[in-house]
């Protein structure tokens, strides 16, 4: 099989004992010699639980109300629960994977999405994953900036429509706020070490938990006051729309496999990663349902814009954007760490994170929509992320031995994730065209 070959092996040494990265130096060794790395910390099942719990459950969460109203609260429950259970079958396909061919050659250290494919289809594998990834996490960032730009000038200007709020020094209030947390993300940006931005993704998850908590109790409130018109079903064109927030929802496929390598009792991953993702997916229902029987036809693509102008709406709303505002710089750290392994032998560069950040700045001011473009990542590039690549590898690792059944079942997400992927796609950029109308 192409790319089984010792990863520690093809990686050259420098002159301070640190690994230079090739082509098929592990992602997650890079920059340290073997007697550097320390030893991996173990995790109990509660921690691995609270792990992919953080890992998957981001901003995104926010954006569900407006596909439930888009979709229709039957439909929409229907996609989060199918959702879950395929990306859960997909993580564990990578698990599997990886165990096989660590199985079957000493030589083989997967510790990374990259390192699998990588082991399994050489460099085309390798260069695939880390194309997906830095595609994926430059459309969350982006979404990020979305959502900064829309909920402060919802916050700080009269009117509902963005478009049509006044100029700020020229610019729109979406592109003055943008624009002006530009400066502060290039220091951001620029903090070579993830270690130091730890703290903020500590402060960033605590946020977002409290957050969803004070609007799950505004909408609770709010149904009891009001019951809007709702529907079930609301056609079969929102379907492929819906479908690519869901699957945004529950990214998170690359870190499965570091996750796993920390569980203490590795055979319980498994049962573990199921009951966290039902979890999730009970949250995100109920999060989803609420929000649109609370609102009915009126429920904002971000759910935070219907919660009013009163005090606690805006410190939850104020509270979501610092969140993001320290999120984003983490997101972007795989992105960096593939460019620099690339193009760059490892090394940092400033001048390339500048341009990355400037880059998904420019791309933020012409979506309009937070939603609208959850859905586009979801379905153009999280569906071949979550899906098609974890059975693809699967096959290729397991084809020699697998019966009619598990073929059908990888050939079957593969193509159901190829033609869901495409759908999606035209269906979101035609509600991204449409709004820009």
């Amino acid at each position: 099989m192409t790319g089984l070959m010792n990863n520690k092996k093809s990686a050259s040494t420098s002159s301070d004992g640190g690994i230079i990265p090739t082509e098929d130096t592990p992602l997650l060794l890079q920059g340290k010699s073997p007697k550097q790395q320390p030893p991996p910390p173990l995790s109990s099942q509660s921690k691995a639980f609270a792990n992919v719990f953080i890992a998957i459950v981001g901003a995104g969460v926010l954006g569900l109300p407006y596909t439930f109203m888009k979709c229709g609260w039957f439909t929409s429950l229907l996609m989060i629960s199918a959702v879950a259970a395929l990306t859960c079958h997909c993580m564990m396909l990578l698990i599997h994977t990886r165990k096989k061919l660590e199985d079957s050659s000493s030589n083989i250290t997967i510790t990374s999405f990259g390192d699998l494919g990588f082991a399994v289809c050489g460099p085309i594998g390798r260069f695939t994953v880390d194309f997906m990834v830095v595609l994926s996490q430059t459309g969350f960032c982006i979404g990020y900036l979305i959502f900064i730009g829309n909920t402060l000038a919802s916050l700080f200007n009269s009117s509902p429509n963005v478009r049509l709020s006044p100029k700020i020094w020229g610019f729109t209030a979406k592109s003055f706020y943008i624009w002006g947390v530009f400066p502060f993300q290039l220091g951001l940006n620029a903090i070579p070490s993830l270690t130091l931005l730890a703290p903020l993704s500590i402060f960033a998850d605590i946020v977002d938990v409290g957050a969803m908590g004070i609007v799950m109790v505004e909408e609770v409130l709010t149904v009891v006051k009001q019951r809007p018109a709702v529907e079930a079903f609301t056609g079969f064109s929102a379907f492929f729309y819906g479908l690519g927030v869901a699957v945004f929802s529950f990214e998170g496929v690359g870190l499965v496999l570091p996750l796993e390598s920390e569980m203490k009792d590795k055979k319980k991953f498994g049962k573990t990663l199921g009951l966290t993702m039902l979890f999730i997916a009970v949250l995100y229902g109920s999060f989803g349902a609420l929000g649109y029987f609370a609102f009915g036809d009126d429920t904002r693509d971000i759910i935070t814009g219907n919660l009013g102008k009163g005090l606690l709406s805006t410190l939850v709303q104020l509270g979501l954007c610092i969140n993001l505002f320290f999120t984003l710089p983490l997101m972007m750290n795989p992105v960096y760490e593939v460019m620099e392994r690339r193009y760059w032998d490892g090394r940092y560069c400033l001048w390339m994170r500048w341009m990355l950040v400037l880059v998904i700045s420019f791309v933020a001011l012409s979506v309009p929509n937070f939603a609208d473009f959850m859905s586009l990542v979801g379905s153009s590039i999280c569906c071949a992320l979550g899906f098609v690549l974890p059975a693809l590898f699967h096959f290729l690792a397991f084809k020699n031995e697998m019966g009619w059944k598990g073929l059908y079942l990888d050939m079957g997400i593969i193509i159901l994730g190829a033609v869901l992927g495409a759908t999606g796609t035209w269906s979101s950029l035609l509600e991204i065209v449409s709004v820009k109308v």
